[in-house]
């Protein structure tokens, strides 16, 4: 009872995803002596729905996939899971199924606002009797209690986006995984310029969003920021981080990808906006700006992808400009800060 209620205390006092994500995986890895206990995520990728570990034990470790680059990140099929799949359907809060190799893997599915957004695979070689489960089914409530609690906190009301105050801590943890401690600090640059392979900030602003209000009025000013979300939502990867930072601006954070990839990612979110129809109002555009995520401060990088941004609307609107290389053509000065702009 005494080592329940400790993990109780340490699950409840979590204020972020992440570290509560880590106090459930080792409270039931410890309570129940589980072999293997994973957070999975669901998500929708092109109309299909797939499945990836979140947070899981590693060699009596906890780890997360948003520390761990090296980490699978681009999720498998949830077809591939039919005992999930039935739990799913079947609106169950346990499914147990056993492995090819003997094993008894418990799924929980976490259940909010009657949808699921993530479950627990808890992995046994023996079965759980009738007061473990109950016990598991108790932590699972505190679990799917804070989750509420937290998305509460964490996203936009109106698009379910993450919301500006979570941005800091999120760059912050992105930063912390791309420039391990004791590097110097040009690391992340000199690793991206030898593998070709780094992390990008985007700020994204909708055209003429001022029109779209003035015009239609802000119910439908709301609807097109709601579908500009979503389709935000369908052309990013789960790694990656959306950000609602207010009115029609929106901030990306895009993991461990080329600068050709970066730009094609971009380029198709852009792409998926122009040819979307939306409803009464009709064609809505968006302009974007990105720049590469180094060692800078959060407010140094967000100026660069906002001077690119900028330029792009300045220059046309309805496409995407890369801060360097706007630089490098002589098109910006990087010593120009752009922290009066207004976008209309």
């Amino acid at each position: 009872m005494e080592a329940l209620l400790k993990h109780l205390v340490d699950i409840t006092c979590q204020r972020d995803h992440t570290l509560l994500d880590s106090s459930v995986v080792t409270a039931l890895h410890e309570l129940v002596g589980a072999t293997q206990v994973r957070v999975h995520e669901l998500f929708r990728f092109r109309d299909e729905l797939f499945v990836r570990p979140r947070v899981w034990i590693k060699d009596g470790e906890v780890v997360s996939v948003e520390e761990n680059l090296t980490a699978e990140t681009c999720g498998e099929p949830l077809s591939k899971y039919p005992a999930l799949v039935d739990s799913i359907k079947q609106r169950k809060s346990c499914t147990e199924e056993i492995t090819a190799a003997g094993d008894r893997v418990l799924w929980l599915p976490v259940w909010l606002n009657d949808k699921v957004s993530s479950c627990l695979e808890v992995t046994n070689p023996t079965p759980y009797d009738s007061n473990t489960l109950h016990m598991m089914e108790g932590i699972l409530s505190v679990y799917r209690n804070y989750q509420n609690i937290l998305d509460y906190s964490e996203r936009d009301s109106l698009t379910g986006l993450l919301n500006r105050k979570t941005f800091d801590e999120k760059f912050s943890r992105l930063l912390s995984t791309a420039a391990p401690e004791g590097s110097p600090q040009d690391h992340v640059e000199r690793r991206h310029a030898h593998s070709g392979v780094g992390h990008w900030l985007a700020v994204v602003d909708i055209d003429h969003f001022k029109k779209v209000n003035d015009q239609f009025g802000h119910l439908y000013g709301d609807e097109v920021l709601i579908l500009v979300a979503n389709l935000l939502r369908s052309s990013f990867r789960a790694q990656d981080r959306v950000f609602r930072f207010g009115g029609e601006e929106f901030v990306v954070l895009l993991r461990s990808t080329t600068l050709e990839d970066a730009r094609k990612i971009f380029e198709r979110f852009r792409a998926n906006v122009e040819k979307h129809e939306f409803p009464q109002v009709g064609r809505v555009t968006v302009s974007l700006g990105f720049a590469s995520i180094s060692t800078e401060s959060p407010v140094v990088i967000l100026g660069h992808a906002d001077q690119a941004l900028y330029y792009a609307k300045a220059n046309g609107r309805n496409r995407v400009c890369y801060y360097d290389e706007l630089v490098q053509s002589g098109e910006l000065h990087s010593e120009v800060s752009n922290d009066t702009v207004e976008f209309f």
